[in-house]
């Protein structure tokens, strides 16, 4: 029984998280059909929008095909008229991965973390598959097995990296134990995989901090010119509320940018386009006010800011260092070198898979390309991260810490000695491994106890008490 109320409990939790999404995007856009169209909306359109717009915020591609009407009213170019959006707005995304990772974790506390799992991810399923199935755009269109596969992947993704980091702790009596144990008997090694996970984690928090003090303080500096876009757009007050919704939905977004400039790379805003510390070469950009924010001009000077990832990557080796001291398991040169290997080569994947989402289209025409690029990107952040995690990993160790690593060997070492001087001289003898020891704390005549003046008189005394004659 308890199985299955885990089971219902994680697909209740899919079942939430998708309708919190769902909602999120469906209250603002009744509001606007509402105050824009009154009674001459098309409420038909509403749902179908909603979902599209789900689907593009878990990484599925948008193609926009804009009708003769409109582009004659608009007086756009007839070239602008079919363009694909592939530039995802993030924070739904994000908010559905920690979601799932939230409700892994729940499972795995509950003792059924694999099933959890996958009850959560089949809700998740039928839910996009619903959503795929209904919301159908002839303006915006979604490829039917993206819209199903990809937000179905986010949820399974964040479930698993909750659950498995719970049961790695806790334990589950099944295969994550048995690979537990496996490792414990790969000596020296054993906390290289924990160590290696945990440093990458220090480098993303460290660079995703980093980026949003970057991002604040570019928009400090030339928040005049966000101001100038947007009254520039002449919107009223709904556009502008509308404008800064989904401005707010494309801040992750903004941060893997900021992130990808810190590294060195940059990233493009139209096709021969770049954004980077060495240089910004930009042509006509979009009125979008949020583009307000990039830098006219830069110095080749502005490459030190590289030395902002490789930070990152020493304060990760210093934390996997401090841990593997706290923890008593100083390792040799190598385990560390792999240490500080895998903690790049995990910055780098995750990076490009931050890139790939947070780059492509954001437009017709020359805004067909937008974004960090993937490869030099994920290279350029896994190489300044493994060059600050060597560092502080392979650094020779400090006085303190070899004569804190010694004082402990020491301590050991006396106090092994004493157990065995002690044994010797009879005050602490060993236990027999014949059960006789077990069998003297089971009897319980050895435990008799007995009045204290039977303990204190004399035993002459005791017995003339009890003679009658005396």
């Amino acid at each position: 029984m308890q199985r299955l109320l885990v089971a219902l409990l994680a697909a209740f939790d899919a079942a939430i998280a998708a309708a919190v999404g769902l909602v999120v995007l469906l209250a603002p856009l009744t509001l606007l059909w509402t105050l824009a169209f009154g009674a001459t909306a098309d409420w038909g359109a509403l749902w179908p929008l909603t979902g599209t717009l789900w689907q593009f915020g878990h990484g599925a591609p948008v193609s926009v095909e804009i009708s003769t009407e409109v582009l004659r009213t608009a007086g756009v170019a007839p070239d602008a008229a079919a363009f694909t959006l592939s530039v995802t707005p993030l924070a739904l995304l994000l908010f559905t991965l920690l979601f799932a990772a939230r409700s892994g974790a729940r499972a795995a506390r509950a003792g059924a973390w694999l099933l959890g799992t996958l009850a959560g991810t089949a809700a998740f399923a039928a839910i996009a598959t619903l959503v795929a199935l209904t919301s159908h755009l002839d303006a915006a269109q979604v490829p039917v097995a993206e819209a199903i596969v990809l937000p179905i992947a986010v949820y399974l993704a964040g479930a698993l990296c909750g659950a498995v980091r719970a049961v790695w702790d806790d334990g589950d009596g099944g295969l994550i134990d048995r690979l537990h144990d496996l490792m414990d008997t790969w000596g020296d090694w054993t906390p290289v995989p924990a160590a290696a996970v945990r440093g990458a984690a220090f480098a993303v928090l460290a660079v995703t901090a980093v980026s949003g003090i970057a991002l604040a303080v570019m928009t400090i500096a030339r928040g005049g010119e966000v101001v100038a876009l947007f009254q520039a757009a002449r919107v009223d007050a709904l556009g502008a509320t509308v404008i800064t919704l989904g401005q707010l939905a494309y801040l992750p977004t903004l941060l893997v940018w900021t992130a990808s400039w810190l590294a060195g790379p940059g990233f493009a805003v139209g096709v021969g386009t770049a954004v980077s510390p060495a240089g910004t070469q930009l042509g006509v950009v979009p009125g979008i006010p949020v583009l307000g924010l990039l830098p006219e001009n830069s110095s080749i000077w502005m490459l030190i800011v590289v030395i902002i990832p490789i930070g990152a990557g020493a304060f990760a080796g210093w934390a996997v260092r401090s841990r593997l001291v706290w923890e008593d398991t100083p390792l040799g040169t190598a385990p560390r070198a792999v240490i500080a290997i895998a903690i790049g080569a995990v910055t780098a994947g995750l990076a490009a898979v931050a890139a790939l989402l947070a780059g492509g289209s954001l437009g017709p025409g020359r805004l067909a390309e937008a974004g960090p690029a993937v490869l030099p990107f994920a290279l350029a952040l896994g190489g300044e991260v493994l060059l600050g995690a060597a560092i502080l990993l392979l650094s020779p160790r400090n006085r303190d810490e070899l004569a804190e690593e010694r004082t402990d060997r020491w301590i050991a070492e006396m106090s092994a000695s004493d157990l065995v001087a002690a044994r010797d001289r009879g005050f602490a003898p060993a236990i027999p491994d014949d059960g006789s020891a077990a069998a003297s704390h089971s009897d319980p005549s050895t435990h008799d106890t007995a009045p204290l003046g039977d303990l204190t008189e004399p035993p002459s005394a005791h017995r003339d008490s009890e003679d009658p004659r005396a």
